[in-house]
């Protein structure tokens, strides 16, 4: 049976509303999901997460696999008992983190580490048809991961999705390497299939990950490549382009090839979470999203408010919000709203870098997030996506947008 059943589709656009079934428990989407990159949502416990509206959170195979180690966390039960989230998890392959590190330094807010120009300790040593070699950013140690690591890796943290080895290319290298980079990609998949089809977990599902940048026929062939691949699901990957609109071709691209029999297949577009993008990708066919950003404002003191001209932000560190007597956004049933806390009060908390205000402004983030994915997901079950989409991308509260769905009869 196909991991994902469709409950309704958009008759306007590729969306879909549904149900991804795991071995951890169902996941309705479409979805954002939280990450918990070193196994744990920054801040928050797990109950709290699920307490917001997530059904599945994501951990950083990469990261987890230098610190505290897979096999360390295999003795604790797997990844889901050593966290105590006893829902589904979503585990990237690595790559991510180790081609950033070949094209350009991880992020230091992923890595939990500020680089320190040349001394910095992180950097690809070789990347090479079995896989790449690299220094370990925590104590400068020799590491490597391939297609067969990366899988043993996920199998060893149990996470109920898990995702092929690839190259993650960025938007300035040209098309000749995008190609051959590509084709790897394909080879990597058929060594992550192999390995996991004779030791994997059985009910771990695989999914394959669309390259090709952003030239259209590389990305539709990898798509089609990896859809044929036998994999449970899809996700989107590598370099998305230069700019939004760039972005929504090469998703649009990627998702046009997936009917038919392909339709079934749950597609995740990995990276990606600003408001605006989830309405955009959930009508261009994306069932789940992953992305730092709501977690990430939260603690830099910025929440996440209805107004796109201000790409739904709103700074609480500003010095204008020190005598602010109003909530961060009227209406918000999330903790710091419905408590009535000022953004006068928030300011001064995240101004003195107080855990307090970190948490609060990353549970309105998240709480901020998962309404808008719940008017999406019942604005395709009540047939109104077009009207909620308007309402979203003109300003509207999340959670006032969409009608219930309809009650079956």
């Amino acid at each position: 049976m196909p991991a994902l059943e469709i409950l309704a589709r958009d008759a306007d656009t590729r969306a879909r509303a549904g149900v991804l079934t795991t071995a951890h428990g169902a996941v309705r989407t479409p979805a954002f999901v939280p990450l918990a990159t070193k196994a744990t949502v920054k801040g928050l416990l797990p109950h709290e997460v699920r307490d917001l509206g997530y059904d599945m959170v994501l951990g950083n195979t990469f990261h987890l696999f230098l610190d505290p180690g897979d096999e360390r966390i295999a003795g604790f039960g797997g990844l889901h008992d050593f966290m105590g989230w006893d829902h589904p998890i979503i585990t990237d392959s690595g790559g991510f983190q180790v081609f950033s590190m070949g094209h350009g330094a991880v992020a230091d807010e992923i890595k939990g580490k500020s680089a320190q120009g040349h001394d910095r300790l992180g950097k690809v040593i070789s990347i090479k048809e079995e896989g790449v070699s690299f220094r370990s950013y925590l104590d400068g140690s020799t590491k490597f991961i391939g297609p067969e690591t990366s899988m043993q890796i996920q199998a060893n943290l149990g996470s109920d999705i898990c995702l092929v080895f690839d190259e993650c290319t960025p938007f300035h290298v040209d098309r000749d390497y995008t190609e051959r980079s590509t084709e790897r990609t394909h080879r990597w998949l058929e060594r992550c299939m192999a390995w996991h089809g004779e030791h994997g977990p059985a009910d771990q599902l695989v999914y394959a990950i669309s390259q090709g940048g952003v030239y259209e026929d590389l990305r539709k062939q990898s798509t089609e490549v990896i859809a044929a691949s036998g994999t449970a699901g899809i996700a989107i990957g590598g370099s998305l382009g230069e700019h939004k609109e760039q972005m929504y071709e090469v998703v649009d691209w990627a998702t046009s090839v997936l009917g038919g029999e392909h339709e079934h297949k749950p597609r995740h577009l990995l990276g990606i979470g600003e408001v605006d993008d989830l309405v955009r990708g959930v009508e261009l066919g994306i069932d789940t999203f992953d992305c730092a950003m709501p977690t990430r404002l939260g603690r830099h003191g910025v929440a996440l408010v209805p107004e796109p001209t201000k790409r739904w932000r709103v700074d609480l560190t500003a010095g204008k919000f020190k005598d602010d007597h109003a909530p961060i956004m009227e209406g918000c049933p999330c903790p710091a709203c419905a408590l009535g806390l000022s953004r006068g009060y928030l300011r001064y908390l995240v101004h003195s870098r107080e855990l307090t205000g970190m948490r609060l402004l990353t549970i309105h983030n998240l709480a901020f997030i998962q309404r808008v994915m719940q008017d999406l997901r019942d604005a395709i079950l009540a047939g109104t996506l077009a009207e909620t989409a308007r309402a979203l991308r003109g300003g509207a509260s999340p959670g006032t947008t969409a009608p219930p769905p309809p009650v079956p009869a």
